[in-house]
Order: structure tokens, then sequence, then C-alpha cells
């Protein structure tokens, strides 16, 4: 490679990398985030759809995905929940038989709905810009 090209790489390279590291909020996990201090709002939609949480604290705002999948409304109903945010009931009693009996991981949809999560809930967080 020519001696311009390897200056030209080198700096691009740099440029990339400056970009990559620079800027005041950096994404960062539900958990670290929660240990920072900051709080959890209820479920809402992000601009892609996913439903998640906005947590609020000194240093800004972040929007945490979900990962629940499945979660408990009642005694006879379950809901998957869609990565477009869409719920679709789920016959509790057929879903219970079809996996051998309950399953008492699953997050009742109340506790999500009102930011009452655990870590496994949630997926990636970043930062709300504005």
């Amino acid at each position: 490679m020519p001696r311009s090209s390897v200056h030209v790489a080198c700096i691009t390279f740099a440029c990339a990398s400056f970009a990559l590291h620079s800027g005041p909020a950096a994404a960062e996990s539900f958990g670290s985030l929660i240990k920072k201090g900051y709080s959890v709002g209820n479920m809402s939609q992000g601009k892609s759809g996913a439903l998640g949480w906005v947590l609020t604290g000194k240093d800004g705002k972040q929007f945490c995905k979900s990962k629940v999948s499945l979660a408990v409304v009642d005694k006879k109903t379950l809901v998957s929940i869609l990565g477009s945010g869409r719920m679709v009931k789920v016959d509790r009693a057929t879903f219970e038989a079809e996996i051998g009996g309950a399953d008492t991981s699953i997050p009742l949809l109340s506790d999500l709905k009102a930011g009452r999560i655990e870590p496994q809930h949630v997926g990636a967080c970043t930062p709300l810009r504005g």
C-alpha cells in the first residue's frame, strides 16, 4: 500500500475511534443504572415500537428494552409479547399443559407495566436524546 494510503487509513481509523468514544452519555446496563440511583418508569413503547422502560437519573434518561416474551395477566390468561410491542393473548391452561406445569419465572404483566422489573427482564439500555 502506498504511503499516502496508509496515512489516510490511519486518520480514518483515528476519527472513527474518536467518534465511537466521544459523547457525554453511553449505553449502560440496567444493573449499573439502578446502582447509580436511576428510577424506573412505567412500561412504554420506544420509537421502534419495542416495549421497555425509561430510566431517569442525574445524568439523563435511558430507554431499556424489554427481554420479556411472555407475561401472566391472570389465572386464565398469558400474553405473548412480540418484538413490535404487540401483545397476543394465550390460554394459560393450554400453555402450562404443553410445557408440563406452571412456570413461576414468568413475570406478571401488571408488574412489568408498573416498572417493577428484575434485571433478567431487561435488555439493552440506550441514552435518550433531548
